[in-house]
């Protein structure tokens, strides 16, 4: 069975792909978003803190961070929708679908690159709170 973590990733995934729509969202690429690509969107997960041991339950943070990625003339207008797109469907349901306690933007940055001429990253990070059991990390608590 897989880690509540995991499936957490897998439910952001699946609410922002549709939103996003057509850019595709990437998880972790290991390898820069190629030139031809006109807008993505990257999630990273950066941290799973573990903030609370309770009752035989803890309660986590995990935080990622949404990187909208785009080039061109329009890239800040672009990157821009990418996020609120994504935003919005990530905060339409707070507890996606029972498995968070909650969830909430921490910031937002921007980055233009000069040596790519027109590439902008927009950088947004989320918390993520949910709870296992101590001793299983499939487990919701």
């Amino acid at each position: 069975m897989l880690s509540v973590r995991e499936r957490l990733l897998r439910a952001v995934i699946t609410r922002i792909c549709p939103a996003v729509a057509p850019a595709p969202v990437l998880r972790s690429p290991a390898t820069p978003v190629l030139h031809e690509a006109s807008s993505a969107l990257l999630l990273f997960p950066e941290t799973d803190a573990v903030t609370e041991h309770s009752n035989g339950l803890t309660t986590r943070a995990l935080t990622l961070r949404l990187v909208a990625v785009a080039r061109g003339d329009s890239a800040f207008e672009l990157t821009d929708r990418l996020i609120v797109a994504a935003h919005a469907a990530l905060l339409a349901d707070p507890n996606l679908g029972g498995l968070a306690l909650a969830v909430r933007e921490l910031d937002c940055e921007w980055d233009s690159d000069d040596t790519d001429t027109g590439t902008v990253a927009q950088p947004a990070r989320y918390e993520i709170r949910y709870r296992t059991h101590a001793h299983d990390l499939t487990r919701s608590g």
